[in-house]
């Protein structure tokens, strides 16, 4: 292995590509020698931005060159299953954005190729990686919390096709696969394995052809249970609120910030060398590949989630 593991971010122009350029330059044991994306001009002014030297259009592009060890996948969800297949093909190591996929055959097609091959494959579920997050699965851990109850609201205003940079999106986003993707899987990291999911879901949107508002509810064989209530059309601020209500405290966790269920703030600086979950969780890929081992949040071990995410597509259906 070189000095560096060498990387290529595809997907480089969109808000995800970005935080993880942000997140990989204050990784030591890595370099970005790639960034990809869909138009030359664009793609050459983020190379530009982050001193990357080299831009390129679409992953075949990179997935040609022998200056990559690994791909990060920050490309529309669609493309998801299809595209970490590819790189694993050519034997590079892959993360990919959540979600793994945005069907169980895919998800499950992927796992099965993944499984296949020597290679570190991982998923970005990123509430893993969150300081917030980390302290309250410390504490599980630890023996000194356990999940009773977590409820989860996930709220964007977002009735027309936009990004989280507010830019126009060529693809529709989803909120069973995606945005309930990153709480069933932390739900079930945090009070064990789901045993029983319920979903109901709101009108259709007439041009997006998708659901704007959505309930679920969870439970783990820990008996802990879980409401997760998620919406595009709250006016409101942006992202996913988590209360956890435990056996020895209440905890609220905003991102990587976290709180009592009294509202007084948790110091989160000393959980890890960073405060950043995206930063947090491309350092596990890197470390992974250079110790030779599997990661936190590998396909083997957030598969449970997309099964979770299909029984309930069949419910919805």
């Amino acid at each position: 292995m070189s000095d560096k593991t060498r990387i290529a971010v595809v997907g480089a122009t969109g808000a995800f590509g970005m935080k993880h350029l942000d997140g990989l330059a204050n990784i030591d044991d890595a370099v970005v020698t790639v960034v990809s994306g869909t138009q030359q001009e664009k793609t050459q002014a983020v190379a530009d931005q982050y001193g990357v030297p080299t831009a390129v259009v679409g992953l075949d592009a990179v997935l040609e060159r022998d200056d990559v060890d690994a791909v990060i996948l920050a490309t529309p969800t669609g493309v998801h299953a299809s595209q970490t297949q590819a790189v694993l093909a050519v034997g590079k190591h892959v993360q990919v954005e959540i979600p793994l996929a945005d069907s169980l055959a895919d998800a499950e097609a992927t796992l099965a190729q993944a499984e296949a091959s020597d290679r570190v494959v991982m998923v970005g579920h990123t509430r893993r990686f969150n300081p917030s997050h980390q302290l309250v699965h410390n504490r599980i851990a630890a023996g000194e919390f356990g999940v009773q109850q977590m409820d989860v609201q996930t709220y964007f205003f977002r009735r027309t096709n936009t990004n989280a940079k507010g830019e126009p999106r060529s693809w529709t986003d989803h909120l069973l696969w995606h945005h309930a993707a990153h709480t069933v899987d932390l739900f079930a990291y945090q009070a064990g394995k789901i045993v029983q999911a319920n979903a109901i879901q709101g009108p259709i949107h007439p041009e997006l052809g998708i659901a704007m508002d959505m309930s679920i509810q969870l439970k783990s064989e820990s008996g802990a249970i879980c409401t997760l209530s998620l919406s595009f059309n709250n006016e409101g601020p942006f992202g996913t609120f988590f209360r956890y209500i435990g056996d020895t405290a209440t905890y609220i966790a905003r991102y990587d910030d976290l709180f009592t269920g009294k509202e007084e703030q948790i110091d989160v600086s000393d959980v890890a060398v960073s405060m950043n979950g995206i930063e947090l969780q491309d350092r596990e890929f890197v470390a992974a590949i250079r110790e030779g081992r599997e990661p936190n949040s590998s396909i083997r071990q957030v598969i449970d989630c997309y099964r979770v995410l299909g029984a309930l597509e069949e419910q919805l259906a």
